[in-house]
């Protein structure tokens, strides 16, 4: 624990000393998309989501600069999952195996919920083309978002949350021009690196693990 705990400090101080630099909103924006797609909820993703919500507590009509965190993080967290729903149930579902094609319609759920960890299988699968690609699209959501202003005055709940975020359009648009990007991407990099083998059969037994 003592490393990571060590890693999730290090990289609070240098998020709060880039908020507090004047540097450009987008530059963080982008910076939080990076973070929360590299690692879909673990200890990188979560010391973007904790840097958010801890400023929630300091946000105020004079000080709104927390709230577009907010949106920030949460709208380039939804992108991964989103993506690889996306990707494998609509624009190349030979490119994927039949238990991926069921956990890209799962996904859209997940995704839609600002749960990152939907994109997990599909980055476990295959991560040098799913963690690059959800990268790029997650750091265009995060510019974007802070570039349109978005604020979240929620912490979690996706676009269940629509009420608590302004403007929403702004919201989904980063988001769909987030998840477009990546499952573009990822689509194009299946392509280059050869056809996938989809021919695991659809009632192939699934290990389970007794309670």
């Amino acid at each position: 624990g003592r490393p990571i705990a060590w890693l999730m400090e290090r990289l609070t101080e240098g998020l709060t000393s880039l908020a507090g630099s004047g540097a450009g909103a987008v530059v963080l924006g982008v910076i939080l998309g990076l973070m929360m797609c590299f690692d879909l909820g673990g200890p990188v993703n979560k010391v973007a989501y904790v840097f958010a919500t801890t400023g929630l507590a300091a946000a105020s009509q004079t000080n709104v600069a927390p709230y577009l965190i907010m949106a920030a993080v949460m709208a380039a967290g939804m992108v991964p999952p989103l993506a690889m729903a996306l990707a494998s149930t609509l624009l190349a579902r030979d490119r994927f195996t039949p238990v991926e094609r069921e956990n890209g319609a799962a996904a859209w759920l997940l995704g839609a919920s600002f749960i990152s960890e939907g994109a997990i299988p599909f980055a476990a699968a295959d991560p040098l083309r799913v963690i690059p690609a959800s990268m790029v699209g997650g750091a265009i959501t995060g510019g974007l978002s802070m570039l349109l202003s978005v604020q979240s005055f929620a912490p979690h709940g996706g676009v269940f949350v629509f009420f608590a975020i302004n403007p929403f359009w702004g919201f989904a648009l980063a988001i769909v021009a987030g998840t477009v990007v990546t499952a573009l991407l990822v689509v194009a990099f299946k392509r280059i690196g050869g056809r996938k083998d989809t021919s695991v059969a659809q009632d192939a037994p699934v290990a389970t693990v007794a309670a």
